[in-house]
């Protein structure tokens, strides 16, 4: 450990130590905790729309309608093998470069690349010269057509935001009716101590209309979204 480390260690551990005596850990301040514990521990149920009680066609259709409604591509397929060829006509379609930048994800490595040879995978967190960032959502949210993703070396963040085009593959498995259950699966698949340092939430291509109420396209991340639904499960 640096010099600078060990100082910046020393100075967060002073603070620390500073609220809890300005907070005064008696009684109460240990109800609380326990309180707040056992929240996290077994949260409660919140009243939850009708849309997302719908059967899981339903959910899916809306989940689609949703996306397609804010300018985003949603792409059907039956499994994972046919994943590299819809990205591949995707990418002709649009008349860009068969080239995308992907994380460390498992499911995506393990995809049959090989059917498609003139794709080209790079490898890591998104540099300004990629074009199209390929990444693997952790959960689709019927309630609003709004996919989850979290940031690891699996799938860095600076795909969501760095290329121009962001497309987006998830299971059929993995797309939930409403946004509690993004973060049920979240405690279940991370744990207490592990969660990821970031949930990105996506609903469509980055629009902005606050520039003089004239609508803008990719200023804070990509003009355009391809969602590929998986229909059977991903491992």
């Amino acid at each position: 450990m640096s010099t600078r480390d060990h100082d910046n260690k020393a100075a967060r551990a002073q603070m620390f130590a500073k609220l809890q005596r300005a907070l005064k850990d008696g009684p109460a301040q240990s109800a609380r905790r326990t309180h707040v514990e056992g929240r996290v521990a077994d949260p409660p149920n919140h009243p939850l729309p009708e849309r997302v009680r719908r059967s899981r066609n339903e959910l899916r259709m809306q989940f689609k309608a949703f996306l397609e409604g804010q300018s985003a591509s949603v792409l059907e397929v039956a499994g994972a093998g046919d994943v590299p060829a819809a990205i591949a006509n995707w990418l002709r379609g649009h008349n860009l470069p068969l080239t995308v930048r992907m994380g460390d994800d498992a499911a995506l490595a393990e995809l049959p690349w090989s059917r498609e040879p003139a794709l080209l995978r790079e490898n890591g967190p998104a540099k300004e010269s990629d074009t199209t960032g390929l990444s693997h959502a952790f959960a689709g949210i019927a309630e609003t057509g709004t996919l989850a993703l979290t940031s690891g070396p699996d799938n860095p963040v600076t795909l969501n935001f760095v290329p121009e085009n962001h497309v987006i593959v998830l299971a059929d498995a993995d797309l939930v009716g409403p946004y509690e259950e993004v973060w049920t699966r979240l405690r279940q698949r991370f744990g207490k101590g592990q969660m990821p340092r970031t949930v990105n939430f996506i609903s469509g291509p980055s629009r902005t209309a606050d520039i003089g109420g004239k609508l803008v396209t990719g200023a804070h991340g990509p003009r355009r979204l391809c969602v590929v639904l998986v229909s059977e499960p991903m491992t």
